[in-house]
């Protein structure tokens, strides 16, 4: 019996490790007769490209591999924004949907049906050569909040200046790892003995008071203000501050506004999979509407939100790579387009940027996995 579980498997897997096998063999034929050579050293050759967009230092005199890092970096930027903001937006929406008040339910159904009924691609564009264009140039922009502008360029902002942000970092790490073991002593005391710590109000106090306390220790922050400098008679920009380039603003538009949509259903059905009962006892016994929400109603709901949820984050880090359509430099365009067209090297980089999102992905999906067997709720 065992004999005959095994050999299907055993024949499927064969038949696959034969045809990845025959193709392998046919490509490297094919390699040897035009004479390419098969190898990562061009990662270590001079890129001779520039990068409009770079979280570390780069020019064209860096090599291939870091601006492998550098478009892997832009994705995973574009990728962490999108999905926090789609998290949000996808839960507020949800919970919107479910509201007795009229408006408010309806103004939500009519949020979901119009963004996810509407190519991704599209939306990218919309926002890009659309929304964005719309906007003034920075000879023109009005001061927003009296530090920042808002561009045809991009949105130029303030930017932090630390001293000794090395003791501000660990003071931070510390106060994480505070927050940490009392939310599991709260948890604890609840389930023991029913009593309920302001979890929330402790944590954001311990958050804020630890890394406020090494500014009395030398830790110093000053800000950099963008201001305007002319390049030449008709051509002005910002120095100073941080300048976040409409590119990536467009994409995170997109991605959050789509996303967010399909959260928002998995939040919604997760809520309904809880049993009316469940929700009436809770009131029964004096919760509040907002106590039944987190203390009965998510709990349960999230064992059916987070497996879909997980699915759509992954769709977001993947559909990331459309960044290219609108030249946000990722990973696709960076190295996947110019460095592969400048190089040749067409089997050694589409190889890289499948294994890099491919681990991307797995380790958001190990993530989420254990994130919800630690949330289960384990019958006693």
């Amino acid at each position: 019996m065992k004999f005959k579980k095994i050999l299907p498997q055993f024949l499927t897997l064969l038949f696959i490790v034969l045809i990845f096998g025959f193709f392998t063999m046919n490509a490297q034929e094919n390699m040897d007769t035009r004479g390419i050579e098969f190898g990562f050293g061009f990662l270590k050759q001079e890129a001779s490209f520039d990068i409009q967009f770079s979280l570390i230092d780069y020019d064209g005199s860096r090599s291939y591999g870091r601006a492998y890092l550098v478009g892997l970096l832009n994705t995973l930027l574009v990728s962490f924004i999108g999905i926090v903001l789609c998290t949000l937006l996808g839960t507020v929406v949800g919970v919107a949907r479910l509201s007795p008040n009229y408006l408010i339910r309806k103004t939500a159904s009519f949020y979901i049906e119009f963004f996810r009924n509407i190519p991704l691609l599209l939306q990218i564009f919309f926002w890009y050569f659309a929304a964005l264009r719309a906007l003034p140039m920075p000879e023109d922009a009005p001061q927003i909040l009296g530090s920042s502008f808002m561009t045809i360029k991009g949105f130029y902002t303030l930017a932090p200046i630390w001293n000794n942000f090395d003791i501000f970092f660990i003071a931070l790490i510390f106060s994480l790892i505070i927050i940490f073991f009392f939310n599991r002593f709260a948890k604890k005391k609840q389930e023991e003995e029913g009593k309920q710590y302001p979890k929330f109000l402790i944590s954001f106090g311990i958050f804020i008071l630890i890394p406020a306390v090494t500014f009395l220790i030398g830790v110093d922050l000053s800000w950099s203000f963008p201001e305007l400098k002319q390049l030449a008679k008709t051509s002005f920009t910002f120095e100073g501050g941080v300048g976040i380039p409409p590119e990536l603003i467009a994409l995170t538009l997109a991605l959050t506004l789509y996303t967010a949509t399909f959260i928002a259903e998995n939040v919604r059905a997760g809520i309904q999979g809880v049993g009316k009962g469940q929700k009436e006892a809770a009131a029964s016994i004096g919760l509040t509407p907002n106590q039944v929400l987190k203390l009965v109603i998510m709990p349960q709901a999230l064992r059916i939100i987070i497996p879909p949820t997980t699915n759509q984050y992954l769709n977001l880090t993947k559909n990331s790579s459309l960044a290219a359509a609108i030249a946000y430099p990722d990973l696709v365009l960076v190295f996947a387009g110019t460095a592969m067209m400048q190089t040749g090297r067409a089997i050694e980089i589409v190889g890289i940027t499948m294994a890099t999102y491919l681990t991307i992905s797995l380790v958001i999906s190990v993530f989420m996995n254990w994130y919800n067997k630690r949330i289960a709720i384990q019958e006693k």
